[in-house]
């Protein structure tokens, strides 16, 4: 039975900035990932608010070096109309310019960072089984030559994402509430001519005739770009092929993207997911708590998930400081219900998106810029700063703006705030 302070499953951006933080508490970190590092991810593009929590981990020079592409911003095209938020022309304080990385190049450089703050990283370890029930959590987990071992932890932090690890080996899961949708995407040699796009902006393109069908362009710095579309499982089966000739086809349809990429190097095989919306009983228990996507996933749309993975980071570091001084932690009021709070933020304006209210207001001409300027704080990730009215209460101004927008012209959007 090997012993450690901190244990943590998952090397990527969650279970990296954690470490870091926890490293400068001086706390002893084991990371057991099961992969090894690079490797391929989505959710590429950042948002400015995730800046913040990687300068708290002291991972600020690491990533700034590593020669990503800068962004500051989001455009939108729909049909012939086209808009732009620029993020450093927002309503919350705080950084207002990011990044737009290959996931597989990103992690590593997180995950190095965090090993060179001195926490332990063991790649190619799969965890097999987790004890809570007594004082400590127990885990056992399998080395790369087949050996099986179990370590005890003070605390154990899943930040798996995708792979859940918590939630499946604890009976964690429950169905999301979003619909079911899939994706297809891939990486190209883009060949963009600069007047086309922005590259210091991720394009999001809506089906002229779907709705609910976008798509991503996230422009890379080596001349590369992240390309995607997002529907419904019905809707992607409608197409035959390979993952990439399935793209393309739907690309196809929208003249406005076939434009920008009629000069693309298709040269990478394309990949899919479906079913990536979830959802747990419990954001914590019994000594361990669920970072990031192991906890919740809504949608890529608008590029929340990094932000939410390295907030939750930051959320629980903050208790187990305060654990150590020997302090009481509500885990319930000081982790689950902050993080809460701004993934339901999230969720009010992706709900909104597929619905197609918010691609009204997007997309309307006449912005009132104070309105103008807190939303493109929640784009920018500022889904927690509570001084902003978009996100004390999402719901509620939403639906005046999206009722205003949708069925008849509006003089300014700023009667939505007299109403």
């Amino acid at each position: 039975m090997q012993q450690t302070d901190i244990l943590i499953i998952g090397a990527g951006p969650s279970g990296a900035v954690a470490a870091g933080l926890l490293r400068k508490q001086g706390r002893q970190v084991l990371i057991l990932e099961q992969q090894y590092f690079p490797r391929f991810s989505i959710g590429e593009s950042l948002l400015p608010q995730s800046m913040a929590y990687l300068e708290e981990a002291g991972f600020l020079q690491d990533v700034v070096e590593a020669g990503f592409q800068y962004k500051n911003g989001a455009a939108f095209a729909k049909g012939d109309a086209r808009t732009a938020f620029d993020f450093r022309e927002k309503f919350s304080p705080g950084w207002g310019t990011t990044y737009q990385v290959q996931r597989a190049d990103f992690d590593k450089v997180l995950a190095d960072a965090a090993a060179k703050a001195g926490a332990e990283i063991r790649y190619g370890h799969a965890v097999l089984a987790v004890d809570v029930s007594g004082a400590k959590p127990c885990v056992t987990a399998r080395d790369p030559e087949g050996r099986e071992y179990q370590v005890q932890a003070n605390f154990l932090l899943d930040a798996s994402g995708f792979g859940r690890v918590l939630p499946r080996l604890l009976d964690l899961e429950t169905p999301s509430d979003f619909p079911v949708r899939g994706a297809l995407f891939t990486h190209i040699e883009d060949r963009i001519a600069p007047q086309e796009i922005d590259r210091n902006k991720i394009l999001i393109s809506v089906h002229p005739q779907q709705q609910d069908v976008w798509f991503w362009t996230i422009p890379f710095s080596n001349g590369r770009c992240s390309q995607g579309v997002v529907a419904t499982p019905e809707y992607l089966a409608r197409y035959q092929g390979t993952e990439v000739e399935r793209l393309r086809a739907i690309i196809g349809e929208t003249p406005s993207l076939l434009q920008v990429l009629r000069h693309a190097q298709w040269d990478t095989p394309g990949r899919s997911i479906s079913g990536y919306a979830a959802n747990v009983k419990s954001l914590w228990g019994q000594g361990f708590a669920l970072l990031g996507n192991a906890g919740e996933f809504l949608d890529p749309v608008f590029s929340s998930g990094v932000t939410i993975a390295v907030k939750s980071a930051s959320l629980a570091a903050q208790c187990l400081a305060q654990a150590a001084d020997g302090q009481t932690v509500d885990w319930q009021k000081q982790y689950a219900e902050p993080l809460q709070a701004g993934v339901n933020t999230f969720r009010s304006f992706v709900q909104g998106w597929y619905e197609g209210g918010f691609q009204d207001i997007i997309f309307h001409e006449q912005h009132n810029p104070e309105i103008r300027r807190m939303i493109a704080s929640i784009l920018a990730g500022y889904a927690w700063d509570a001084n902003n009215p978009y996100v004390a209460e999402p719901q509620r101004r939403l639906r005046v703006l999206q009722e205003l927008c949708a069925p008849k012209p509006l003089a300014a959007l700023a009667e939505a705030e007299a109403v």
